[in-house]
């Protein structure tokens, strides 16, 4: 029986076991995607958010959000906010479960990896450079392009005569590409709550070997700047009725 909840809370699973995936696969050492850089990495996170799209819409989520900050940008434009505590709920636990799936997938390879921050880095973002003003700045803007242009992908002028039936997640996935090649240089990108924060305890909670702290300082910032971002883009939503 498939419902939103399961569908929000497979969709963020599999986008946080690809994604992650894909950063333990380019950091973690005698992976065979060792150093393969950034390319690669926002390359495999926009197909882990077309993958998760498709399996949240699968899983019973017509929305498919797997992001707090996309669920509250389009409560805020509509005026339903009825979602956000189901919604919410799920993804975190989708994050987390795909965060522990991560951890099994390259279970010999942490060991092998000497820098505790690369180790932090598959689960978790942090700042080229630490600036918690201009970092926040960052996911504002990162995160208000997602939930604005997400918005007009499937607006009524765009829509009118209704996407081809499975485009959406495709055109998704190549948003998440352009923001993480274009905007991402920053702060890794978070543009998601549940995708930092879930991974980041389960980074805290993992018998992980020769671990650092999860940068807790830091964890606030890919919290409270994707759901501004989002809150706001919601807003010109609603004021321009797409």
């Amino acid at each position: 029986m498939t419902t939103p909840f399961l569908g929000e809370f497979f969709g963020t699973l599999i986008l946080i076991l690809l994604g992650d995936g894909v950063v333990a696969g380019v950091l973690l050492k005698r992976s065979k995607a060792e150093s393969s850089g950034w390319i690669v990495i926002t390359s495999g996170w926009a197909l882990a958010v077309m993958g998760g799209v498709f399996t949240a819409i699968a899983c019973g989520s017509k929305d498919a959000h797997l992001n707090p900050a996309v669920t509250l940008g389009f409560a805020v434009s509509s005026g339903d906010y009825s979602k956000i505590p189901s919604y919410l709920a799920a993804q975190m636990l989708g994050a987390l479960a795909g965060a522990v799936l991560v951890w099994l997938h390259y279970l010999p390879h942490w060991r092998e990896t000497q820098d505790p921050s690369l180790k932090l880095a598959v689960f978790c973002t942090a700042p080229a450079i630490r600036n918690t003003l201009a970092n926040l700045i960052s996911e504002i803007i990162g995160t208000f392009v997602l939930v604005f242009i997400v918005g007009a992908i499937f607006s009524k002028a765009v829509s009118r005569d209704g996407l081809a039936a499975g485009l959406g997640p495709y055109l998704v996935g190549s948003l998440i590409w352009g923001i993480g090649l274009s905007l991402g240089g920053t702060t890794g990108y978070a543009i998601n709550p549940a995708r930092d924060l879930g991974p980041r305890i389960a980074h805290a909670l993992l018998p992980i070997p020769g671990k650092r702290d999860a940068d807790w300082s830091y964890a606030a910032v890919p919290v409270i700047g994707p759901l501004l971002g989002g809150a706001l883009a919601g807003l010109l939503i609603r004021a321009l009725n797409f």
